[in-house]
């Protein structure tokens, strides 16, 4: 089978495995849910996806850790100070760079 078709059956395979768990839910929900703690639990969990997937990444993503957690910091100080997103991820990206470039000037 050459190489297109792999990929292309990956894709269409990729897409079925991510549709399912959300197709599933929504089939046999028939009522609005009326507890506020499960809505309360599933307003957060996407926020808690999103953290969990991006944070490893984040800190690995550098040669150096500590260049990255101090990238993720700013980004977590203009995030608290609400800053626009474009502004927290341009601004945490030129601190990793800039730390990166001033390490490799100092030789640590």
């Amino acid at each position: 089978m050459p190489n297109h078709l792999y990929i292309t059956l990956a894709v269409l395979i990729m897409a079925l495995v991510t549709y399912i768990p959300r197709a599933i839910p929504i089939s046999f929900m028939k009522r609005e849910i009326k507890n506020r703690y499960i809505k309360s639990f599933l307003f957060y969990v996407p926020y808690a996806v999103i953290a969990a997937i991006t944070f490893p990444s984040i800190l690995y993503f550098t040669s150096n850790i500590i260049v990255a957690g101090l990238g993720a910091l700013v980004a977590l100080v203009l995030s608290f100070f609400r800053q626009k997103l474009y502004v927290v991820a341009l601004v945490s990206v030129l601190t990793v760079y800039g730390l990166l470039w001033l390490f490799s000037v100092l030789g640590w």
